[in-house]
């Protein structure tokens, strides 16, 4: 694979370059490029030759949500594992862990798995320098398709992270976080949390396992913004699957069942020596690829997500002193991630702080934003939008989320026509639509009885 650069305006250095979008208004966005490989392989790609480099990222449906319930962290596990080494073959020497550290070092190159709910995910960021790309894409190639797998290697980590598990349930955030999810998931995979248990039931087998049924070819999607062309493109996809199983046919994975809603409120008070009670209020909320998603966004923007100008923050903090913070937010994915309300108060300011934040959403939920609130809102998310697209690194995430969620093409072209054009009536009518006030769980942690 030879990957030639034109138009380059400057040399630039690895970590933390913009997009620089020179002869264009930051509003005149790059068009994203989507085909599909004879492999199958699914590919999205933004050209943006300002500078010489380019960001890759690799996903495959292998996230959390493919755990077996009794091996929560199975994910996790396997892309910790890719970076721990990979084996000898196509006449490349085997790497130990510290000798691929050492590799990637020498190309000034980043190559990253990780596993979040709905993917396993491998990020390449390198110079397009042609002898230099070679090099960091075979590499990358080799990490994703060969991991070596070591037996000690895997039961060293496993104690670390089991005891990075003990560590971690001293902590009230982590028990608060642990009993909120159960309760909101209920048998979901987004509710499976990592366990000493579950992770002692995970071998190395299991992870050699997961690897081969997951990782295919015909199950890639690929995702590229940076100073390739699209015929380069495809050489360097190529290159870097070449090394993966390419399956003449595709089978289906099974479907993951839908996040259940709350058929009632549910109520969990924690004993735990706090200093502080620590809250989280929430239910289900719903897919990204929802048609009220911006209407829902700009409603929490409002409600809690907008900081210190928020309606939360305003009746708890401001007026009541309840909280130094409060905050709601919306996780949606794949399937309906959670809508969470959270703060800290006093232990004995617990019950009146949950009071207060249930009316107010109440309140909202019923009522919808003021005019004045929704301008504000408008004025932020729209002023605030170059940022979501002003790196290589922040317009790939955008990429992305695109393809994951099936969004059109251009879905970021009207992006803040859309912001401008969303009233009152729809944020009051998707807020109700989305969330059932009556129908939350409420944790509270450390609250003086």
């Amino acid at each position: 694979m030879k990957i030639t650069i034109k138009n380059i305006a400057a040399r630039a250095v690895l970590a933390g370059v913009g997009v620089f979008f020179c002869a264009q208004s930051a509003w005149a966005l790059l068009p994203i490029q989507h085909w599909q490989e004879p492999n199958g392989a699914r590919v999205w790609l933004v050209e943006s030759p300002a500078i010489p480099m380019v960001d890759v990222q690799i996903d495959f449906d292998a996230g959390s949500r493919r755990d077996p319930a009794t091996q929560a962290g199975l994910a996790r596990a396997v892309a910790a594992m890719t970076a721990k080494g990979v084996r000898a073959g196509g006449g490349s020497p085997a790497l130990d862990e510290n000798a691929l550290g050492e590799a990637w070092a020498d190309l000034g190159a980043a190559f990253e798995a990780s596993a979040g709910g709905d993917a396993l995910s491998f990020s390449l960021r390198s110079l397009t320098e042609p002898a230099l790309l070679d090099k960091a894409v075979h590499l990358a190639a080799r990490q994703m398709a060969e991991p070596a797998w070591p037996q000690d290697v895997w039961e060293r980590e496993r104690a670390r992270w089991s005891a990075s598990l003990r560590e971690a349930d001293t902590r009230p955030g982590t028990v608060a976080g642990k009993a909120y999810a159960s309760a909101v998931y209920g048998s979901h995979p987004y509710g499976q949390r990592l366990t000493e248990e579950t992770l002692a039931r995970i071998q190395v087998a299991d992870l050699q396992q997961f690897h081969a049924r997951h990782l295919d070819a015909c199950r890639a999607r690929v995702h590229i913004v940076g100073a390739v062309e699209r015929a380069q493109a495809r050489l360097l996809v190529a290159a870097l699957l070449a090394r993966l199983p390419a399956s003449s046919t595709c089978a289906p994975l099974p479907a993951v069942p839908e996040v259940e809603p709350l058929p009632a409120a549910v109520q969990k008070a924690i004993p735990f020596a706090s200093a502080q009670a620590h809250v989280l209020i929430g239910q289900p909320g719903f897919k990204r690829s929802d048609p009220d998603f911006l209407a829902l966004l700009v409603g929490n923007h409002i409600l809690g997500g907008g900081g210190f100008v928020s309606r939360l923050t305003e009746e708890v903090r401001e007026k009541r002193g309840l909280s130094y913070s409060v905050y709601s937010g919306f996780a949606p994915s794949l399937h309906a991630g959670a809508f969470t309300i959270g703060l800290q108060t006093r232990p004995d300011q617990a019950a009146q702080a949950v009071q207060v934040v249930r009316d107010v959403v109440a309140r909202f939920v019923a009522e919808g934003p003021t005019e004045a609130e929704l301008r504000a809102a408008k004025d932020n998310l729209v002023g605030g939008f170059a940022l979501r697209i002003d790196s290589n690194k922040e317009l790939l995430g955008q990429v992305v989320n695109i393809a994951t969620n099936g969004l059109p093409l251009d879905y970021l072209e009207g992006w803040t026509k859309r912001v401008e054009a969303l009233t009152v009536a729809e944020i009051r009518a998707a807020m109700a639509r989305k969330l059932q006030p009556e129908r939350m769980v409420t944790v509270v942690l450390g609250a003086q009885p």
